[in-house]
């Protein structure tokens, strides 16, 4: 193995200050074995030569199904009880992104995502649009209540008496950032949103720029946190440019662009890898669950 064929992998479950009270579902033991779960099938694709791509929706979609996280399965709650996600994918080979938000139905939003990326002339479609592309593309379509569990209808249930969506801070935003053997880029955020949101809301998680970045040569990112100020500071896309005109190291850039985040009065992570294969882990709130692992290491994850 030589620095010019290594690959690196990483995958957060959300990033958050909970409210009193207030906590994810799960134990902090269980989120921690899903994400290494995730880390593990997805390194094992990049271990025999897969793509970054391949592995990125590999683990996002184990993720997605997984109850425990703020994305597909598991999602959290809007204002009209249904459930809405976004998602978003990037391949840093091609510079193609693909997205889709406020869907109800996909199983699987992120592979809707890659299904806008390579199937179609856009980079995002939202709601019926997108389900109908989805659905048209082959994707497996579920009813809107398959996604919702008994924890997320009471965090609704709370929400609404604590006066709703302002008062929620719920984690769970589910990525992935790989660089494979052949040096190639790709990131991957899938969300739920926000608790008791207003039916519509689109999170940074399915635009690409804001939520999640790819680019060879530069570096692939995936934020979570508070998405509407990550929209209003394109923070994905300034970790890149931090790095690539600044000269930034990665955990620089993270950190610098995570400040201003804050300055904008919001908290979140990132999670990123270099075109050297250098990974970064950033929060400025209170939790972040993540889980990585660079060829030849153990799998490592948050405390």
């Amino acid at each position: 193995m030589t620095e010019s064929n290594l690959y690196a992998l990483a995958v957060h479950g959300g990033a958050g200050n909970d409210l009193p009270g207030e906590a994810p579902p799960g134990t902090d033991a269980e989120r921690r074995a899903a994400l290494v779960e995730a880390v593990a099938a997805a390194a094992a694709l990049l271990r025999e030569g897969g793509t970054a791509l391949d592995a990125v929706i590999r683990a996002v979609v184990l993720l997605e199904d997984c109850p425990l996280f703020n994305a597909g399965r598991g999602s959290v709650l809007a204002a009209d009880g249904a459930i809405e996600m976004d998602a978003a994918v990037m391949d840093g080979r091609t510079g193609r992104a693909g997205g889709v938000s406020c869907v109800r139905t996909v199983r699987n939003p992120v592979l809707a995502a890659r299904a806008v990326m390579e199937g179609s002339p856009h980079a995002l479609l939202s709601g019926t649009g997108a389900e109908g592309f989805a659905a048209g593309h082959g994707l497996a379509m579920v009813e809107n209540a398959w996604f919702a569990t008994p924890h997320r209808i009471r965090q609704l249930e709370r929400a609404r008496a604590r006066g709703g969506a302002k008062g929620s801070r719920s984690t769970g935003t589910v990525g992935c950032v790989a660089r494979d053997r052949a040096g190639d880029l790709a990131a991957a955020t899938s969300t739920g949103g926000i608790t008791d949101k207003a039916p519509g809301r689109v999170s940074d998680s399915s635009i690409p720029g804001a939520g999640t970045w790819a680019r060879n040569g530069v570096c692939a990112v995936s934020c979570t946190g508070t998405g509407d100020v990550f929209i209003a500071n394109a923070t994905a896309r300034e970790i890149a440019a931090l790095v690539e005109y600044c000269g930034l190291t990665l955990a620089e850039a993270c950190a610098g662009a995570l400040d201003r985040v804050r300055a904008a009065g919001g908290h979140g992570g990132v999670i990123a890898v270099d075109a050297a294969g250098r990974l970064a882990v950033e929060r400025n709130a209170e939790r972040m669950a993540w889980a990585s692992v660079r060829d030849g290491e153990e799998i490592a994850c948050a405390p």
